[in-house]
């Protein structure tokens, strides 16, 4: 049997679905102007500027950004186009491939992230109370135990 929303749900879930589809052109938008980069290709970039050595399995960061294999391999041929991440050989796996941030990538994530802090900061947390910030989080880390139960993805760390 369906258990169908609510009208309170259901308009949670429209305001919820709507920023879904709206933020992440807005950021998108803010990081292709600015920088020449997808938020997808600034996410990957900034999860390899806090990995160890600056270094990942592909399968990794393929994991952390909820990517599959084939849309984290695109995406890297398009960062090394730009000589901001080169892959190389896993010395603990044959099999594997590793992926770094190069000293132009770790630049490029130097120079993009006050525009993309201060373009989170207006559109997200510069409308919420402290409260609701403390809210969200809260929010947040309980959709995650349901949607990443086993805590791949970056945010679900911590």
């Amino acid at each position: 049997m369906t258990r169908w929303l609510s009208k309170d749900e259901q308009a949670v879930w429209t305001r919820t679905a709507a920023v879904l589809e709206l933020l992440p052109a807005a950021l998108d938008g803010q990081l292709v102007r600015d920088e020449d980069l997808t938020h997808f290709e600034y996410f990957v970039l900034a999860s390899l500027s806090e990995a160890p050595n600056r270094t990942l399995r592909i399968t990794s960061l393929a994991s952390m950004t909820n990517a599959t294999l084939p849309r984290i391999s695109r995406v890297l041929t398009g960062l090394e186009k730009k000589t901001l991440v080169e892959r190389s050989e896993c010395s603990e796996d044959r099999r594997a491939k590793n992926v770094t941030l190069t000293g132009a990538g770790w630049d490029k994530v130097v120079k993009s992230a006050p525009g993309h802090v201060e373009n989170v900061r207006s559109l997200v947390f510069d409308q919420l109370t402290p409260e609701q910030v403390s809210q969200l989080s809260e929010i947040a880390a309980q959709l995650l135990k349901k949607l990443d139960p086993e805590g791949k993805m970056f945010a679900s760390v911590g």
